[in-house]
């Protein structure tokens, strides 16, 4: 690995993060709140130390793999450590480990936040309301960055840092099945991020238009396209008593599950892709049963049939499924079933190619898949059974790829519920916070649910999350990798 090149890259990330902060600046600035200088601060340091780090350390040389997932994974940590600053800075998350966790929460999208205990931050009488109007923006921002990632960002301005990008993008994709839309990664880049923002745009006139304030639409559609779910008010979409604003957001967080592969060749005229797409056409239908399920189950619970109970039950099934977080009810007061149904989608997650997090939908067919393939295989020992999705014939190295992920996930949640445990958290809790931090979903169960915060987990609590974040949101071996012998041989 060329650490000269790690140099370079982290130092442009640093810097850019610095630029991005003279708009929260502005709207601190038009409000006259007091994070005013916390940003001022921070954007001062990050271009202060990046840009000089970026610029003594230029190289010409291309990527390998080993520079890929190095840069990948500390550019990550490098921009949750910047969108730390102003929370940390303006002193309003005074201590630093609360204030990465939520950095790192935002940029790998996860949406658990720390801010709403009185008796932890008694400053912030009002939670996430409390919050001056800069640092409710930048919580945003900083999940749309994360959202489609700030390394395939990196790549459409490589070229004018004298490196290619190739080994970036395999880094940041690593799904079961590559799909690039175009053959240049630069293009790629250029095509998905024109996508993401034109959605983000017109996820914001559409919430405008039926009602929603529009900074709050502008914080709502930064946090809806990436899966991220922060929001302005402490109970969420729950806040607003409006049936429009909850199908509009339901209709951006379905979006920001699907692979963004699909969008691109819908908009340039292949919108019969989405119906020949099996993970697409699995994907629409696990929402319409696990909708019509929960639906069935809340309404025998209290009685009686409404639109209220059946948009609940869909904006909860989508903003699960896709990771996204956001809450319009609190699912912990539904029935059990309900209850143990989300948990298990918080393990599914989106499309592959989408913003969401969690293990894909992709990979759980082909898992599927595999134990059909292997059942078949007892009965007829001699037989040559392929995998296959659709039409398309999965190669062996793919499903023990799949398989390996599969347990590196399921050894995490593991490991981490227990760890978890080992601090005097119930057991309901401990598995709902490790699977919403795999999954990048944010809330989880029971002392963590929808309507609580992780405020009062321990410092080393968050610590082991802000870890699982990172590794679920980077698709495990990005960063599990890092961790062997071996690549660190020359």
């Amino acid at each position: 690995m060329r650490s000269k090149t790690l140099l370079n890259i982290l130092g442009a990330v640093l810097g850019s993060m610095g630029i991005t902060m003279l708009v929260p600046i502005i709207i601190s600035f038009f409000y006259g709140e007091a994070d005013l200088w916390g940003f001022i601060y921070s954007a001062f340091i990050c271009i202060l130390v990046g840009f000089p780090m970026w610029y003594f350390t230029k190289t010409h040389k291309s990527l390998t793999n080993k520079d890929g997932f190095a840069i990948v994974t500390f550019s990550w940590i490098m921009t949750a450590f910047a969108g730390a600053l102003p929370f940390y800075l303006s002193g309003f998350i005074p201590d630093f480990t609360n204030a990465f966790f939520e950095s790192m929460s935002g940029v790998t999208t996860t949406g658990a936040s720390i801010l709403g205990n009185v008796d932890v931050m008694p400053h912030l009488p009002n939670g996430i309301e409390s919050l001056p109007h800069g640092l409710l923006y930048w919580r945003s921002f900083i999940q749309w960055i994360g959202g489609m990632g700030i390394v395939v960002f990196t790549i459409a301005i490589l070229p004018l840092l004298g490196v290619g990008g190739v080994q970036l993008f395999k880094a940041e994709v690593p799904g079961p099945v590559a799909d690039k839309i175009t053959p240049r990664v630069r293009e790629t880049a250029k095509y998905l991020w024109m996508v993401y923002t034109g959605f983000t745009l017109a996820e914001v006139i559409a919430l405008m238009i039926a009602g929603m304030p529009i900074f709050d639409a502008i914080c709502h559609a930064l946090t809806t396209m990436p899966t991220g779910g922060f929001s302005t008010k402490n109970t969420s979409i729950g806040y607003y008593d409006n049936s429009a604003i909850h199908y509009i957001i339901i209709f951006f967080m379905f979006l920001a599950g699907v692979n963004f592969s699909l969008h691109f060749k819908a908009i340039a005229g292949n919108i019969r892709g989405y119906l020949k797409d099996v993970e697409f056409l699995f994907y629409f239908g696990a929402i319409i049963i696990v909708t019509g399920l929960i639906f069935i189950s809340v309404s025998n619970q209290n009685g009686f049939l409404s639109q209220t109970n059946f948009r609940d039950s869909l904006f909860q099934t989508v903003s699960i499924l896709t990771t996204t977080g956001f809450g319009s009810a609190d699912y912990e007061l539904w029935p059990y079933f309900v209850q143990i149904v989300l948990l298990i989608l918080m393990f599914v997650g989106g499309m592959g190619g989408s913003t969401g997090g969690g293990m894909k939908v992709i990979r759980c067919m082909l898992l599927g898949k595999y134990a059909t393939h292997e059942t078949r295989r007892m009965l007829h020992a001699r037989a040559i059974i392929p995998v296959r999705i659709g039409k398309h014939h999965i190669q062996e190295d793919v499903v023990q790829n799949t398989l390996g992920f599969f347990l590196f996930f399921v050894s995490a949640f593991v490991i981490t519920s227990i760890l978890l445990t080992m601090m005097g958290i119930d057991l309901e809790s401990a598995i709902g916070a490790s699977a919403s931090a795999m999954g990048n979903i944010g809330p989880g169960l029971g002392e963590f649910g929808p309507t609580d915060n992780y405020a009062l987990l321990p410092d080393a609590g968050k610590w082991i999350l802000t870890f699982c974040m990172l590794l679920g949101r980077l698709e495990i071996f990005t960063v599990m990798v890092l961790f062997s012998r071996t690549f660190w041989k020359q």
